[in-house]
């Protein structure tokens, strides 16, 4: 339904997510666009970018369209917006989010930030340290998540509530609109005429 004409190639596709050709602002107006004319009520679309928004918050980065559908189901949101909803982490929010959740979780866990990090971290040392690193940040995700949760969900809610509310304002006017030219049509046609096109 809202696939590219000429689908991209996979190195314009990364591109396009690292620095989008229309700009930021036309990407957001699209984003916007696009969650707006979901189907589903603006309970089940504003539930499932949040679940979609609020997975972004933690470290598991290869699993987040898997958690954000199975975050959407458990609270019976749209899979779709679920899906667009994920797009909150990307390659220019993910070193904040990172820094952010970690030091978090640190400080929950009797801490003191990001000094225990080495200058340079790297995979390997993640990989060697999980404990170091993975868990301060899940104990960081938590809290985070459930607040970009409750963020996202109130505010697009009632966008698309308004939005859908809108819409049908304006079917129900151009469905009124030609049934007056319908009777309009009819009562200006003669009787007779009517009665000789039926004979």
């Amino acid at each position: 339904m809202f696939q590219r004409r000429n689908p991209l190639p996979w190195a314009a596709r990364i591109a396009q997510l690292i620095w989008p050709t229309q700009g930021w602002r036309r990407a957001g107006s699209y984003v916007a666009h696009r969650l707006r004319r979901l189907p589903g009520t603006p309970y089940r679309i504003a539930a499932g970018f949040a679940s979609g928004a609020a997975v972004s918050f933690t470290p598991f980065i290869g699993l987040h369209f898997v958690l954000a559908g199975l975050l959407a189901m458990l609270l019976r949101g749209n899979l779709m917006a679920a899906a667009i909803g994920t797009v909150v982490g990307n390659p220019w929010t993910f070193p904040f989010i990172w820094w952010w959740i970690y030091g978090l979780g640190t400080w929950i866990l009797g801490g003191n930030g990001t000094n225990g990090l080495p200058d340079e971290l790297t995979f390997s040392y993640i990989f060697d340290n999980p404990l170091k690193v993975l868990v301060p940040m899940v104990v960081g995700a938590v809290p985070t998540a459930t607040l970009a949760w409750f963020l996202c969900f109130w505010p697009l809610r009632r966008m698309v509530d308004r939005y859908q509310t809108a819409r049908l304002k304006r079917l129900q006017k151009k469905l009124e609109r030609k049934r007056r030219e319908a009777a309009a049509a009819t009562a200006a046609v003669p009787y007779d005429h009517v009665a000789e096109t039926r004979r």
